[in-house]
């Protein structure tokens, strides 16, 4: 099968499910631990906090802890136009399998958002894509909600990523770190190199992840 035909196909699998998210441990290596939208607790002076100290953010009771299952109307199903299709006996070689991938893509990035959650001040863990990154901390991200996304793997539908605009600036952090972003989320399409997002947030904190303690 086209090798990311595979990749988007098993992306499906993902949507709306817990993956998982790994905490970071103290020498910055991810350590499976909890699910996506776990309750989990932040260091109370993290890299992301003093970064970000000054911007005087709202207490952490003020955003509402989501999944990313949320993002998705309940009445969107990402492989609907491609049920009954047979993907096992593509090769790369098979146009077929091209036109399939052209087409499952277009339909992602135009995945539909949900209008419900649009405007509300929400709190959401996932996968740290950097768009710009400088001296002055990362002024632009994606997060996504499972390891690889846009950098191993091709892009989830746009409704599963989220552009990330912080207010301050964090540092110190690299691709594929994990985090807490707060803020309000906005219903709002973004086209950037890495991916196609459905929603778009000014971050008012943006905090390491660390898990609930077992």
């Amino acid at each position: 099968m086209h090798s990311h035909l595979v990749a988007l196909v098993a992306a499906v699998g993902l949507i709306g499910a817990s993956a998982p998210l790994p905490a970071q441990t103290p020498d910055g290596l991810p350590q499976l631990s909890s699910p996506i939208g776990s309750k989990s607790t932040a260091p109370a002076d993290s890299k992301a906090n003093r970064a970000g100290k000054d911007a005087k953010p709202a207490p952490d009771a003020s955003f509402r802890e989501i999944t990313w299952d949320e993002l998705v109307p309940k009445d969107w199903d990402p492989m609907k136009d491609f049920k009954g299709m047979s993907l096992g006996g593509l090769s790369d070689a098979d146009p077929r399998a091209a036109a399939l991938l052209k087409r499952m893509r277009e339909a992602w990035d135009n995945a539909p958002g949900n209008n419900a959650i649009d405007g509300q001040a929400v709190r959401l863990p996932g996968y740290l894509v950097p768009l710009e990154d400088g001296k002055e901390g990362m002024s632009e991200f994606l997060l996504v909600p499972y390891f690889g996304a846009c950098i191993h793997t091709p892009p989830p539908p746009s409704n599963q990523i989220v552009h990330v605009k912080p207010q301050q600036p964090p540092k110190g952090f690299r691709s594929m770190d994990t985090v807490w972003i707060s803020g309000t989320l906005k219903l709002l399409r973004s086209d950037t190199m890495m991916g196609t997002s459905s929603y778009r947030m000014e971050a008012v904190r943006v905090e390491t992840y660390v898990s609930k303690p077992r």
